[in-house]
């Protein structure tokens, strides 16, 4: 066994790599990156290129997330960069968004690894994203949460209930909580503190409202309450946030 490791190990070190990276740009709706220790692009497939809006890997070479995402954005996948750089792992994290001016939901599937060096240190992170096209014969559970995912986008500042979100999906409260737990791993309540708390990080960068009108404008009622719950979510305060960008 050893010995078939040795030989495999010997194998990869005679050939390039980039070839093998090359590949990966033949992957329908897959976006894959490399980022450096500094969280800087090091390599973009040819659709993680077209995701961003470039035509060259050059144009991002050195460059980090916040040279071409927006800041709420830019700040998330760096938290997450500062996680994975610590050994933690993402694995097919499904994730929710809806770009801006569009109606249109985007699923993803996201996952990211350290990348070790020869010698067993983490210098880097690489990651992949695949879109997923819902509703569609695989992807079920999509179409299941359409409805509850947009009711809580465009109402999430309001003082929402469980029973709220499941009369506007035309479920109970006890099939609207297990289409959550069983497509998205999280309960609907959790999902709209999630959907809040993204909302007050990008209120937090892109304005100068104090942290308490922003947590009241995104649906929080409690400011201490939305302080431990951006922690636990984000691995920050709201005041680092708005201090590093309101400088």
């Amino acid at each position: 066994m050893d010995n078939d490791c040795n030989q495999s190990d010997t194998f990869f070190d005679s050939v390039h790599f980039s070839q093998l990276l090359a590949m990966l740009d033949i992957l329908p709706g897959t976006l894959f990156w490399v980022k450096n220790a500094k969280g800087e692009i090091v390599h973009g497939n040819e659709a993680f290129l077209a995701h961003i809006g470039v035509s060259s890997l050059h144009q991002i070479l050195g460059q980090t997330d916040l040279a071409f995402a927006p800041a709420h954005l830019a700040h998330q996948y760096m938290v997450d960069d500062e996680k994975v750089m610590a050994g933690q792992l993402v694995t097919e994290r499904l994730e929710v968004n809806q770009p801006e001016g569009s109606d249109d939901l985007a699923w993803y599937v996201t996952s990211k690894r350290p990348l070790y060096s020869s010698q067993g240190e983490i210098v880097g992170t690489y990651g992949m994203s695949k879109k997923l096209h819902a509703p569609s014969c695989t992807q079920p559970g999509m179409s299941a949460l359409k409805t509850p995912v947009e009711y809580i986008r465009a109402n999430f500042a309001q003082p929402l209930k469980l029973t709220d979100i499941a009369e506007a999906s035309h479920l109970s409260v006890s099939a609207l909580e297990r289409r959550f737990k069983k497509h998205l791993n999280i309960t609907p309540k959790q999902f709209l503190t999630q959907v809040r708390l993204e909302q007050a990080r990008k209120l937090l960068i892109e304005t100068n409202d104090s942290i308490s009108e922003i947590a009241f404008s995104v649906g929080f009622t409690d400011h201490s309450y939305f302080s431990r719950q951006f922690q636990l979510y984000f691995s920050e305060q709201p005041r680092e946030v708005k201090k590093h960008y309101h400088r």
